[in-house]
């Protein structure tokens, strides 16, 4: 997969960061293809939307992230408008999206370029919603205080039709979830949650999730929610602080919409996409998220092995119980052949069986 656009995206906060894009830039200069910083996160420039820093990067082939999974995600909304690939250098504590470690980004970008790599595909969310999303004037400064600048709202999609009762197609690509959270720290927000287009309850809570798998060890996790496969598509929703009996996690099928309606005698409830505010609801108003037909692809440069970074990103072989039985006999033995039962089976490699 020749690769002859490059959009980086850096955290800025982190002096590794800039230290890794360098070498990003030489070794692209190298080669003679063009590397174009996006998304830039400074105070003195506004930021734009994913179509937009595509275009602006030329419509890049590869984005490549430089951070944690917020500054992947980052990259992942702009990726998905130009089709392009994506390769997270791994610079944050708790990320799962990530992969290559900062030493070896040369080596990754030149594994990309040759073809030595497997291409990820995860499931993404989109949405629509009874109007147009926006921030009220003079609430944006307070809701983005010491965040730096703001996302601007989704635009409005192409296959809106004003009037028809369906509302307006939004621009949104989320890979892990959208959220609809209170406003006011002192106020619950009344939500009415329909599922497949069938009311389930309504809820009073501080937030309500609804997450894709990749999403699912993400706000979704913190909040109790289930960790689901990435390999899989699902929606899961979660209600985050809920005043009810009732707060379990729901797993509805990749073709079940999850619509959120906030309820008359609510207050205002703010929503985000992939944890970046992205507009405000009044009472009355309504979402609704389902899948999208786009899906993030993901560079690897090896098998992934998401239950051991699970297991290792939560330390959980460090629990008391795993003393006393010490390191457990694999079960699956891929470095044997495999029997004709278990042909088809996703298992992990040889240095992962353990």
């Amino acid at each position: 997969m020749p690769v002859h656009r490059v959009g980086l995206v850096v955290h800025q906060g982190r002096t590794t960061a800039r230290d890794v894009a360098l070498a990003v830039h030489a070794w692209c200069a190298a080669r003679g293809i063009r590397c174009t910083e996006i998304d830039v996160w400074a105070k003195d420039q506004q930021r734009r939307g994913g179509r937009a820093e595509a275009e602006a990067a030329g419509n890049p082939d590869l984005v490549v992230t430089l951070g944690g999974d917020g500054t992947f995600l980052r990259g992942a909304r702009i990726a998905v408008k130009s089709g392009a690939n994506v390769l997270g250098v791994d610079l944050g504590k708790v990320g799962f999206l990530t992969e290559v470690p900062a030493a070896e980004v040369t080596r990754a970008l030149q594994a990309v370029q040759d073809g030595r790599v497997t291409v990820e595909e995860r499931m993404t969310l989109t949405m629509r919603a009874s109007r147009a999303l926006e921030i009220p004037g003079g609430m944006e400064s307070l809701l983005h205080y010491g965040r730096g600048p703001a996302l601007p709202p989704p635009q409005v999609r192409d296959e809106t039709t004003e009037g028809n009762g369906w509302g307006v197609a939004l621009d949104v690509t989320a890979l892990n979830d959208v959220v609809l959270e209170k406003l006011a720290r002192d106020h619950q927000v009344a939500v009415g949650v329909y599922l497949a287009g069938r009311r389930l309850a309504s809820y009073s809570a501080d937030a309500f999730a609804v997450a894709t798998p990749t999403g699912s060890t993400a706000y979704s996790f913190a909040a109790g929610g289930p960790v689901l496969s990435p390999h899989m598509d699902a929606v899961v929703f979660t209600p985050i602080a809920p005043h009810m009996t009732f707060n379990r996690s729901v797993v509805a099928a990749p073709d079940e919409p999850v619509a959120l309606r906030v309820l008359p005698h609510s207050g205002q409830a703010a929503v985000s996409i992939d944890g970046q505010l992205r507009g405000v609801l009044d009472p009355g108003d309504w979402i609704g998220v389902f899948r999208a037909p786009q899906r993030v692809c993901l560079i690897r440069l090896h098998p992934t092995d998401f239950y051991g970074r699970l297991r290792d990103r939560f330390r959980l072989t460090d629990a008391p119980a795993t003393a006393a039985d010490d390191e457990a006999a694999p079960f699956f033995r891929p470095d044997t052949p495999i029997p004709p039962d278990l042909a088809g089976l996703r298992l992990p490699p040889p240095s992962a069986a353990r």
